[in-house]
């Protein structure tokens, strides 16, 4: 993030084109902010996945005065798969404009300025989804930040988290207890969670492109404990840990990641999961336990 604020702030314009190819460098975003991230893992991947009806059915209407669903999308980058998801569960088209704010309302954030900017600049529905630049680890900003816009909706969780992709860049970062961490706040202000893991070969990827742009290692990569199969770790430590429960698997991406939905335990009388969809993924989410065993 540092390299990328210094270059948005560069007066000299021969300096900032110095510097760009090396930002541009997928091993230089340590913290998994990738300009054009969506050109290599497109949303459509993902949305493929995904029921557009998802939302509705796990949060009702209650009656004519009811408040928008409201999602939290950690690490949102340039934006792209937030108005991706905005636009699929609502069923919204290219071109369509919507009032659905009313309806749908995300709070999207990311430890990269330019990114944030940008996301800001080329939101279609500004008016239903805000972008806010975040360290999620900073317990004191993310508590002021996030406090303010749901005191907007007079709510104190979110409906509904996104975390896509994210989990490997706060692992390397910040190591086993910053992973438990992170999916302990995160457990703790939604009543849903998504969750996109990325796989253990990731990792060494991820450490391969940095030692070959001769940057430092990460801190953490040589020490971590929580390895192996990584989808499987995130599971156990959201439902032994942190008192949620697996809804479901809704398959892999073409990249191989799975998408992977939690319910946190206390929000079951008051969103209690659909039938239908208990039925539809019923045999998925046997697999996956079985292979847990």
């Amino acid at each position: 993030m540092a390299a990328c604020a210094e270059l948005a702030g560069e007066g000299d314009e021969e300096a900032r084109k110095e510097e760009e190819p090396r930002v541009l460098e997928p091993g230089a975003a340590p913290f998994g902010n990738f300009p054009h991230y969506s050109r290599f893992h497109p949303p459509e991947q993902r949305l493929r996945l995904l029921p557009p009806e998802l939302l509705r059915r796990l949060f009702p209407p209650k009656g004519p005065e009811t408040r928008p669903i409201l999602g939290l999308d950690v690490g949102c980058n340039s934006g792209d798969l937030s108005v991706a998801l905005y636009k699929h569960f609502l069923s919204l088209h290219d071109g369509e404009s919507s009032d659905a704010s009313k309806e749908l309302h995300f709070l999207c954030c990311d430890i990269d300025p330019v990114l944030v900017e940008r996301a800001k600049k080329e939101c279609p529905f500004p008016d239903a989804l805000t972008f806010i630049t975040l360290d999620f680890m900073n317990q004191r900003t993310r508590k002021i930040l996030l406090s303010s816009f749901l005191n907007q909706f007079e709510c104190s969780v979110f409906d509904i988290g996104f975390c896509m992709s994210i989990t490997m860049w706060i692992h390397l970062n910040h190591g086993d207890q910053g992973l438990w961490e992170f999916l302990a706040h995160l457990s703790s202000l939604c009543h849903y969670l998504l969750v996109e893991p990325q796989p253990w070969k990731c990792y060494r990827a991820a450490a391969r492109r940095l030692r070959k742009l001769g940057l430092h290692d990460f801190d953490h990569f040589r020490s971590l404990t929580i390895r192996g199969d990584m989808s499987n770790q995130i599971v156990q430590i959201l439902t032994q840990d942190h008192g949620m429960e697996l809804v479901c698997c809704f398959g892999n991406t073409s990249w191989d990641r799975s998408l992977l939905l939690f319910r946190a335990k206390h929000t079951m009388e008051t969103y209690p999961i659909p039938e239908s969809l208990i039925e539809e993924e019923k045999k998925k989410q046997i697999k996956i336990l079985e292979a847990m065993r």
